[in-house]
């Protein structure tokens, strides 16, 4: 199959019907007039609460009015369910914002494809693959992926990738075009483990039909790492998941922290998460108040700001992220960086960095559809006054995985940090440090 670009726009001439399920034995739903009225409604309140919650006035150069009455129409060409969702969320595609999105009903099914994939510096790979799948008898970690369904996978496209075939449209068989770490060449197709979940139509009230939360499950049931510290030697290294909201778990951390000299965070893959956790995490790396970013949105905005602990780390900090690292791990980095408080080592974080609301709401009256829509209320200037949207945050070191590290389950970077941290650790000692957990389907 030819390459292809792959972004959200181009993928609409095919979301008719085939795409979401392909090979799938029954064909796709298709709407009855009530479902379509469901869906315009949709994209008009969606069109409503961005015009009235986004934090640019001018909608970034775009006509917002305009685009809508484009993506209606496009909606009236859809038939089934999936394909309207598609033109929903391609609306809030074109703006570029990593934190405008739409969060579809649940549907009746949800599916786990059984691996991972990453970019890592300007190529993708499996990085990680769940035993007793099909994934595993097929994947390995180190295979890179040349094409996915028949599209070229770049820095640029990874997001829409990942959110159109793993977030809003699943796939039953994925197709993947591999080189293994030997250089040998082959396509496989990979079967997805599902199971049966709520069905799209539910009839109740909001609190039963929590999409944010849902959205988490369903990524912690892809994959996952979980907060955990090691001490070894004269460093502790702590692996941050996430910025979850518990001061108390921060400040046990930072009691281990003052024990040792060295202290390195990895942030790899950590998605962000909660400001007052970055604020009250920053707040331990100085001994006075910090500005982290300017917020800049409709109204004026109080920036935001670290205020220092009483009792601050003053070890060495070495901090690790990767394509992954989005949003408040990207701010924690670039201000270790330019407060000069330590060192960045791995690959260019995801450039994901946005405040953003998440608001959920239905449709219907008897028969209620409930979805989501997240809302960009504020850019993010740091101290040098660039925002790193769309850019992400460049490590001092850029320091990446070899298809065959990967294969090898060895991880160089933490062993570079070791070694500025003064310590030996070598990359097969650091691969064993934090495991990769899978969540049961």
């Amino acid at each position: 199959m030819r390459p292809r670009t792959l972004c959200l726009a181009l993928l609409l001439p095919l979301l008719g019907s085939t795409v979401p399920y392909l090979r799938a034995q029954k064909a796709p739903p298709k709407m009855d007039s009530s479902e379509r009225g469901r869906m315009d409604d949709i994209l008009r309140e969606i069109w409503k609460s961005v015009k009235k919650n986004y934090y640019d006035s001018t909608f970034r150069g775009i006509d917002i009015d305009a685009r809508y009455r484009e993506y209606s129409a496009k909606l009236d060409q859809a038939t089934t369910p999936s394909a309207a969702f598609h033109s929903i969320a391609a609306f809030l595609s074109g703006f570029h914002d990593s934190h405008l999105f739409f969060v579809p009903p649940n549907r009746n099914l949800r599916f786990d494809s059984g691996y991972r994939m990453e970019m890592v510096g300007e190529r993708c790979f499996v990085t990680q693959v769940k035993p007793r799948t099909d994934a595993f008898e097929k994947l390995h970690p180190g295979d890179e992926i040349a094409h996915f369904q028949g599209y070229t996978i770049n820095r640029d496209d990874f997001h829409d990738v990942d959110y159109f075939f793993h977030q809003l449209s699943p796939l039953p068989v994925e197709q993947l075009d591999l080189f293994a770490p030997g250089g040998e060449r082959r396509t496989v197709e990979v079967k997805s483990a599902y199971r049966e979940v709520k069905r799209i139509l539910v009839v109740g009230d909001a609190e039963n039909n929590d999409l944010w939360d849902e959205l988490r499950e369903s990524q912690a049931n892809q994959h996952r790492y979980e907060d955990r510290t090691v001490e070894v030697d004269k460093v502790l290294y702590w692996k941050m998941a996430g910025f979850r909201d518990d001061s108390d778990a921060l400040d046990a951390i930072f009691d281990k922290a003052r024990h040792h000299p060295a202290l390195i965070i990895d942030l790899r893959d950590n998605p962000g998460g909660s400001v007052d956790t970055l604020e009250h995490l920053v707040g331990h790396l100085f001994d006075h108040d910090v500005k982290i970013a300017e917020r800049v949105s409709r109204k004026p905005a109080k920036p935001m700001v670290a205020k220092a602990n009483s009792k601050p780390y003053t070890g060495k900090v070495i901090v690790l992220i990767n394509s992954r690292s989005a949003s408040g791990s990207e701010l924690l980095a670039r201000v270790v960086q330019l407060e000069h408080r330590g060192t960045v080592i791995g690959d260019t974080s995801a450039g994901a960095v946005m405040e953003s609301h998440f608001f959920q709401d239905s449709v219907g009256l008897e028969t209620k559809v409930f979805y989501g829509v997240s809302i960009t209320d504020a850019n993010l200037l740091m101290a040098d006054g660039k925002s790193i949207e769309e850019v992400g945050v460049s490590p001092d070191e850029k320091v990446l995985p070899s298809a065959k590290d990967l294969a090898n389950d060895l991880d160089p970077a933490m062993s570079r940090a070791a070694e500025l941290a003064g310590v030996t650790l070598t990359a097969a000692e650091a691969g064993k440090l934090f495991p990769y957990l899978w969540a049961n389907l």
